[in-house]
């Protein structure tokens, strides 16, 4: 069986809780969501566990200090998803298997989903496996484009024309990717979008035109 190889991206500032405190270390039900995202990891027995930090990073880290089994990749200045899962490359050299990517700020998701994204992503043999979801309110959110029912492209909402606005299905935030191509991938990804970010988004549209199966 390949290995698994978790990376949780923790980076980010979370403005929006209007709180110090790095996003990732608020608390429900008695641990941090970044917590709650490592004990549902557990369920794949990941060989590594990387956590991509940025904003109050030394912060993160002695939360997270106890924890068994966990690496740190620091993301310096925080260019956006895709750069942070640049940083694990040094973590991972010389790896191979499945990388599933986390978000340290999802305390819900379950260990069946996780499971059945890499069971899913491995019998297709794919370079990467997308979690999306269909909401009636999908505002907000990335959306999934389609051609011929496959995944063609990912698409932010700030970039998003009026008819992809009202696509309903969404990108879920939580991915697998073969490890053999994906830092090259990588590093094709471009800022060439509202935010002036390097999306990870950008890596499905990429590797389709390469051909590879999402």
């Amino acid at each position: 069986m390949p290995d698994t190889h978790v990376v949780i991206l923790a980076a980010g500032q979370g403005t929006r809780m209007k709180s110090a405190l790095p996003k990732v270390l608020h608390r429900i039900g008695g641990r941090s969501l970044i917590e709650h995202v490592l004990r549902t990891a557990e369920a794949l027995k990941p060989a590594t566990v990387t956590t991509i930090v940025g904003h109050r990073a030394e912060v993160v880290r002695g939360q997270l200090a106890e924890q068994p089994n966990i690496g740190f990749a620091l993301q310096e200045p925080q260019l956006g998803t895709a750069h942070a899962l640049q940083q694990a490359e040094q973590a991972l050299a010389g790896r191979t298997g499945t990388v599933v990517l986390l978000s340290g700020d999802v305390p819900r998701l379950s260990a069946a989903t996780l499971k059945r994204l890499v069971d899913v992503h491995r019998g297709a043999d794919a370079a990467a496996t997308v979690v999306t979801a269909t909401v009636d309110r999908p505002y907000g959110y990335g959306r999934i484009v389609r051609s011929d029912g496959r995944i063609a492209r990912i698409v932010e909402e700030r970039d998003a024309t009026p008819a992809e606005r009202q696509i309903k299905e969404i990108n879920g935030g939580i991915y697998a990717f073969d490890l053999a191509p994906l830092f090259e991938g990588l590093r094709s990804v471009a800022a060439q979008n509202a935010q002036g970010e390097f999306y990870l988004t950008d890596l499905i549209a990429i590797y389709r035109r390469r051909k590879l199966t999402v």
